[in-house]
């Protein structure tokens, strides 16, 4: 079950930053906001899905997405945002750390992607090459699928009966950290998408293990977790199988029937 997986990074952003003066702070969180949106709106409408790592980098679950798709969102993306150096790696594996290596691999490679042609027009790079070679390629003929987890917390509204606003971020960020750190271990790449909301790219994760891990956070933190396991060829039909999953817990648990996992594929 192979996942692609594209990092997109703002290049020499840092640097960017201090040209625009020492009272640029209001403008950059304008500007990222506006950023992440644009690149979601572009992703989502090819069916895919992005996450935020930094600011300045994001990851997108790209099943099914060509190099020449990748082409043309990096276009869109020079054209509304010019003054930024925008690169993208595309990288595959049967794990979700195993596609981020190899997307890392392609950078440092420096393996420009073939259909990129002419890179000199571009506000960037794009390394790699994508499992489909051209737009609307039929996605069925290879095993590519999505697996990701949709965890929340339970019952997290009576969270605000016991701390106060900020020390219910500092318990996500420590919840967030021990989520990362297990499912890591298995391969598996997580991200806070917030609220109480924690997402898991989990290719080649089983169920049994994911419900250890949730068993293994809770008990870390008094707190109930659920876990809606989601399958689907494109980044956003797993993460609607996950949400859809993550549902059924509580329509079940409204008839008396605990299920912390539940899986649903959507394919």
């Amino acid at each position: 079950m192979t996942l692609q997986l594209t990092v997109l990074r703002i290049e020499g952003y840092g640097a960017w930053t201090l040209t625009l003066g020492s009272d640029r702070e209001a403008d950059l969180q304008m500007l990222q906001a506006r950023f992440y949106f644009d690149t979601q709106r572009l992703f989502s409408e090819k069916g895919c899905l992005v996450y935020l790592n930094r600011f300045d980098e994001y990851f997108v679950v790209t099943n099914g997405l060509s190099s020449q798709d990748h082409l043309d969102i990096m276009k869109k993306l020079g054209q509304l945002y010019n003054k930024l150096q925008i690169s993208m790696a595309i990288g595959k594996g049967n794990t979700a750390y195993e596609a981020n290596i190899d997307a890392y691999n392609a950078r440092n490679l420096g393996a420009s992607c073939v259909a990129a042609g002419n890179v000199e027009s571009l506000n960037g790079r794009i390394f790699g090459e994508a499992l489909h070679s051209s737009p609307g390629s039929n996605i069925n003929t290879i095993d590519v699928f999505a697996q990701i987890l949709h965890i929340d917390i339970d019952s997290s509204a009576k969270l605000s009966s016991r701390f106060s606003p900020f020390e219910i971020t500092l318990l996500l960020s420590k919840i967030y950290l021990k989520l990362s750190e297990y499912f890591l271990k298995k391969e598996s790449l997580t991200f806070f998408i917030g609220g109480d909301n924690f997402m898991v790219l989990s290719n080649g994760l089983k169920k049994e293990d994911s419900r250890r891990i949730i068993t293994k956070v809770s008990n870390c933190f008094e707190i109930k977790m659920n876990c809606g396991i989601g399958i689907g060829r494109t980044g956003r039909k797993a993460a609607e199988a996950a949400t859809k999953a993550l549902d059924t817990i509580r329509d079940l648990r409204s008839l008396g029937k605990v299920h912390p996992v539940y899986e649903i594929r959507c394919l």
